[in-house]
């Protein structure tokens, strides 16, 4: 195959390549670094690479410096003044949105939308040869429409389904489409994408015929919600029910049950037609099996940390693949700094979005019971006996982590996470070498007591604060179509088949079965989702959807102030390690509104519609709240 240099171009009227011609005359010259788009769809190579930088949509994926997570009850972002708090507080408006993400920015998203139609019209008549290779293109050009009208619905509700290109001097007034016209839209491409993508071969990070499927059963789980029916929305929410327009947010009748039923049946093919990872278990894994399954998992395959398993990566249907032979920049521009924004300070990294203890607290004791503050054991104790997804998800005080370097001197050789305060002699504190009070860094620390582990590799090699990693990010996992049947199963009555596959993921992660039933079955699934989907950009949906957001979102910030006591006559280690024989450690929770003063108000279950694009098109009706 032909290769070529792909440029992010906007999709303007040309495609940018190196063309290897000259000739004399030079007004008769076509330029050189540039064809009319009409040629695109003469050449197969040339197509496939205006259909590879749609791709661009889908940016570093989840892993921005700023993180959804932190919209959420799963972290808090440390740094002031970057827009989280505005959002977080709720005093965003239509002209302050906020920190806004590209991967759901409005006029992002429609700026990848019209590549894709450009694409749909053209590939219907285009003159190369390839008819497999054709396609395939329109197959992912389907998927990629699909997968950036999903994200608007999510985020904004019903928005204008756009599905041509306009010319220079078309009107671009258009109407926001109902809620349900637009998962209409949305599966009939995934349905078309599906078709096309069967038994093509693609890879790794394009669209597939099972991704196509996936992104289909989250679509339809999201439809069959409390907050898209609009008549429990109504009932849980007076914004909502004032607003004059609910069919743009959802269901104003119809069928519920048939929505779960289409939301059960979509998932279901999944479940079909994947397999997953080590789901086929009869019985628990052990504690330390099940934490390297998962971190395995998260790397998707591609780390070359000792003892994790490659085959995690077939866990993975749709991932935003980071490879150094993409990138030509130098080790500052490639792969991703998931490590550098996220890890500890004591590293030299910038401790980004950091777990709050509603997280760490929602982790459930190996014997499947709930953890609690008031049990004297426990509390004395919270970081033994937990899930083991805890650990491979959590840097909390006294883990053990990647070797430390050596600038500051061997001040940490037991290489563990320190984010309390130890006697070195009675009376006398040492600030831990990962607080905000640390001898190596102070100024990039965590406030919550905690760091983030999921997805940062945990090979030795891999030093976070100047290597990039090339970890892949999951847009769509295995396990989200699991537990998106197992939700539908719930609603649809249909506990113990929901049950059987819910414990088949629980197995994995080292967990007893559930047994529960009714709405302690319903809680206790969506707590699996939770920590099972941890910093997968699933929580924030999640409580909207579910519409438990003012409990949930709307929590003020709990962290954790971790203090070593020396036992009487114990000496205190030098340098300082986690030891249990010498220290007394006390564990105490508290709240802290320093850095944001979280809340919930209603309207905050959508984005609000930007200003200017109001402005722009007077047909758009704002969302709720917001005028």
């Amino acid at each position: 195959m032909k290769k070529i240099k792909l440029y992010n171009l906007g999709f303007a009227s040309v495609l940018l390549i190196l063309l290897g011609s000259c000739k004399k005359d030079f007004l008769n010259t076509k330029p050189l670094t540039s064809i009319s788009s009409a040629l695109v769809w003469t050449d197969g190579a040339l197509s496939e690479a205006f259909i590879t930088n749609i791709y661009n949509g889908l940016g570093n994926g989840g892993w921005s410096e700023q993180e959804l997570a932190s919209l959420s009850d799963e972290a808090v972002f440390v740094h002031p003044g970057r827009g989280i708090n505005t959002i977080n507080e709720g005093t965003l408006s239509p002209s302050n949105l906020g920190w806004m993400d590209a991967t759901y920015e409005w006029g992002n998203m429609y700026n990848y939308i019209r590549p894709c139609n450009v694409a749909l019209e053209n590939l219907k008549t285009a003159t190369f040869s390839d008819t497999a290779l054709n396609s395939r293109l329109q197959g992912e050009a389907h998927f990629l429409r699909a997968y950036y009208y999903q994200q608007l619905l999510r985020y904004y509700g019903g928005v204008p389904i756009v599905d041509h290109s306009y010319g220079l001097n078309q009107d671009y007034s258009i109407a926001r489409n109902t809620y349900e016209e637009c998962v209409n839209f949305i599966v009939k491409d995934c349905d078309s994408a599906t078709l096309l993508l069967t038994g093509k071969t693609l890879a790794s990070g394009r669209a597939t015929a099972l991704a196509a499927m996936a992104l289909k059963s989250r679509v339809l789980l999201y439809a069959a919600s409390d907050l898209h029916d609009i008549p429990t929305a109504k009932a849980n929410s007076s914004t909502i029910s004032s607003f004059p327009n609910p069919e743009l947010l959802g269901y104003v009748s119809g069928d519920r049950t048939a929505r779960w039923q289409a939301a059960q049946d979509a998932a279901k093919a999944v479940l079909a037609a994947g397999s997953g990872y080590m789901l086929n278990l009869s019985a628990p894994l052990s504690s330390a099996a099940a934490q390297q399954a998962y971190i395995s998992m998260a790397m998707g395959g591609a780390s070359k940390a000792p003892s994790l398993d490659a085959a995690a990566g077939t866990e993975l249907i749709f991932m935003r693949q980071f490879s150094p032979d993409l990138y030509t920049g130098g080790p500052s521009t490639d792969g991703t700094s998931v490590g550098l924004d996220n890890g500890p300070n004591g590293y030299h990294n910038w401790a980004g979005n950091v777990p709050i203890q509603q997280l760490v607290d929602d982790y459930e004791m190996m014997d499947g019971s709930k953890f609690s503050w008031s049990n004297p054991a426990e509390a004395a104790a919270p970081y033994k006996n937990r899930d083991p997804r805890f650990y491979a998800s959590i840097l909390y005080d006294g883990a053990d982590w990647k070797p430390r370097d050596k600038i500051s001197g061997n001040v940490d050789p037991a290489n563990q996470i320190q984010s309390g305060s130890y006697e070195s002699s009675p009376g006398n504190l040492l600030a831990g070498l990962d607080t905000r009070q640390s001898t190596i860094e102070n100024w990039n620390a965590s406030w919550s007591g905690y760091y983030m582990r999921k997805f940062i590799d945990p090979d030795p090699n891999v030093v976070d604060n100047n290597t990039r990693q090339y970890i892949p990010f999951p847009f769509l996992r295995y396990t989200e179509a699991v537990l998106n049947y197992v939700e539908a199963s719930i609603e649809l009555g249909q506990e113990d088949e929901a049950k059987t596959w819910l414990n088949k993921i629980r197995f994995r992660a080292g967990m007893p079965a559930i047994t529960l039933t009714g709405t302690a079955l319903r809680d206790e699934y969506r707590n699996e989702r939770r920590v099972e989907m941890v910093f997968e950009e699933q929580r924030y949906h999640d409580a909207r959807r579910w519409m438990i957001a003012p409990t949930t979102l709307g929590r003020k910030l709990d962290f954790i102030n971790v203090t070593g006591i020396l036992k009487p006559g114990a000496t205190a280690p030098v340098p300082y390690r986690h030891d249990e024989n010498a220290y007394n450690y006390n564990y105490v929770p508290f709240i802290d509104n320093t850095l944001e003063n979280r809340t919930w108000i209603d309207k905050m279950y959508f984005r609000p519609i930007n200003r200017d694009e109001i402005n722009r098109n007077g047909k758009l009706i704002q969302n709720p709240g917001y005028n």
